[in-house]
């Protein structure tokens, strides 16, 4: 199984990031590459549309209001990996009210790339996301 992570500092409060990105539905209030997100099974599932007209379905598997996190399988979607398991974490900043670190990370089954490849991927989508979730909270 391979992995990556990336985490950003971002320019708000743990509590202003978390109200915008804590929403399993909240993607296109932060990420341009995800302008339409539909909540199926009562908002356990979304199918994501990206600006091609592409379509992803994750399930949310774990969330925690109160350690400000969430968990995420991919059901379908375009990429070269199985079994893949994402969290999205909101850390706070010791000593500094005013910032918060994002963290992003994953876990997958290499399929039809190799781990280089898809960790690569991967580490990229992460990185343009807390890249415009900076863009979304310094705006």
């Amino acid at each position: 199984m391979a992995s990556t992570s990336v985490s950003r500092i971002v320019p708000a409060s743990p509590d202003k990031v978390w109200n915008l990105i804590g929403g399993f539905d909240s993607l296109p209030d932060w990420l341009p590459y995800i302008p339409e997100s539909t909540p199926l099974e009562g908002g356990r599932v979304r199918r994501l549309r990206n600006p091609e007209g592409g379509t992803i379905t994750e399930r949310l598997v774990a969330f925690n209001e109160t350690e400000r996190h969430y968990s995420y399988a991919i059901l379908a979607a375009p990429f070269p990996v199985d079994g893949y398991v994402s969290t999205i974490r909101v850390h706070a900043v010791p000593g500094r009210d005013d910032t918060a670190e994002v963290q992003r990370s994953g876990r997958f089954n290499p399929d039809g790339a190799t781990e280089a490849e898809t960790v690569a991927l991967f580490a990229t989508i992460y990185r343009d996301g807390l890249d415009a979730l900076h863009t979304t909270l310094a705006g």
